[in-house]
């Protein structure tokens, strides 16, 4: 039997991934046990738990994509899978005690600010709540956008986000459609090219794509990491400095960034020896204006011969036939979307009322999104 959601706590916290999680430890750290973590899911998890896309990785280092208080020395690679992280994810909240805390099932339709009560009235799909502080941990990886393309409706095959990945469809021998070519795609669409007939990836713009440093971390590290957490902290140090330092290449004249367009560059040479493909795949604008990706089987899997690269948007769908911008027909069984999330528009802050009457969403629409102090 579910527990029953309490009347009051002095905080509530909305999601339960990275950073439900993160404020959950450190509301108990802090000695404040008085807390709920609401995740509509039936697990926690977040963008962890929703995305599992065939070849589903971070793209940050596993040593530093992980809490700060909670380090993990038996990460597998330098980059880790989805399954990793999200049993990380599990592990942690169980370690440090969140579990008592979360109510899964629950997810909240409202809450305003009751100015005399001085708290937050909260309507769950378990019932109302009330809060003296309310933590919004929804992240912006979290609801698919989908493209708005004429006649899509009328697609005679199946479609799905990548984020909503439908592992009961066999794409042996099929014929797919990949829509979109960022961060997702690079990852998905090597392992597409080796089992479906035919790949037809929809490319609006080519991304910037740089080799992936990933290899297997061996025991031995993993051994000195579980006995020396120094070594580890030190290890996870270095991994953040490097990458703020990147920061360098786009800024100023930007003669580091050349140096950076220059090795992606001969990356892409390296591996694609078509020059019409390779001249499709080159980005028009400099690298940084968008986000730079990491892969090292990206380009050889479209230049695979069962991949065609469309170096254009789709505007049209017609029963089972795709129409890219360009006018060319494609004949397709499954379309996959790789549109990335609802990241300017988040879903909970048409949610959040404030003192004002105001919702969330209403005041980000008059201001840039911004937050007090930063974002954690």
């Amino acid at each position: 039997m579910e527990q029953p959601l309490p009347d009051h706590v002095r905080v509530a916290v909305i999601g339960s991934g990275f950073s439900g999680i993160g404020t959950a430890v450190r509301l108990l750290q802090e000695g404040i046990r008085d807390f709920v973590v609401l995740e509509r899911a039936g697990t926690l998890g977040g963008t962890w738990r929703d995305n599992t896309y065939p070849g589903c990785a971070c793209d940050v280092p596993s040593h530093l994509y992980s809490f700060s208080f909670a380090p993990n020395p038996d990460w597998t690679h330098v980059f880790s899978r989805q399954p990793e992280i999200r049993s990380y994810l599990e592990r942690t909240a169980a370690d440090f005690g969140v579990l008592p805390h979360l109510y899964v099932g629950t997810d909240v339709v409202a809450a305003h600010w009751d100015e005399p009560a001085q708290l937050w009235r909260l309507e769950t799909t378990r019932g109302p709540l009330t809060a003296q502080v309310l933590v919004s941990g929804c992240g912006g990886l979290v609801e698919p956008a989908l493209p708005a393309v004429p006649g899509l409706a009328t697609f005679t095959g199946t479609t799905f986000h990548s984020a909503r990945w439908n592992h009961e469809v066999d794409l042996t021998g099929k014929r797919v459609g990949v829509i979109g070519t960022g961060a997702s795609a690079i990852q998905f669409v090597p392992h597409l090219q080796q089992t479906a007939g035919q790949v037809t990836v929809f490319q609006r713009t080519a991304p910037w794509v740089v080799p992936r440093r990933d290899r297997p971390l061996t025991a031995v590290e993993q051994r000195v990491f579980r006995r020396f957490p120094a070594a580890q902290q030190a290890a996870r140090g270095g991994i953040y400095w490097a990458r703020e330092l990147q920061l360098l290449a786009f800024t100023g004249k930007g003669r580091l960034r050349a140096i950076a367009e220059k090795q992606a560059l001969a990356h892409l040479a390296k591996q694609v020896a078509d020059p019409a493909l390779r001249e499709a795949l080159t980005p028009d604008y400099r690298m940084g204006c968008k986000r730079v990706l990491i892969s090292n089987d990206y380009f050889p899997a479209v230049a695979a011969p069962n991949v065609t690269l469309v170096p254009y948007g789709v505007t049209g769908v017609r029963g089972s036939t795709v129409v890219a911008a360009d006018g060319s027909e494609h004949e397709l069984d499954v379309l996959v979307f790789a549109t990335g999330f609802q990241v300017m528009d988040l879903p909970v802050a048409h949610r959040l009322t404030g003192r004002s009457g105001e919702t969330l969403a209403e005041h980000w629409q008059t201001r840039p999104v911004s937050a007090h102090r930063g974002t954690t």
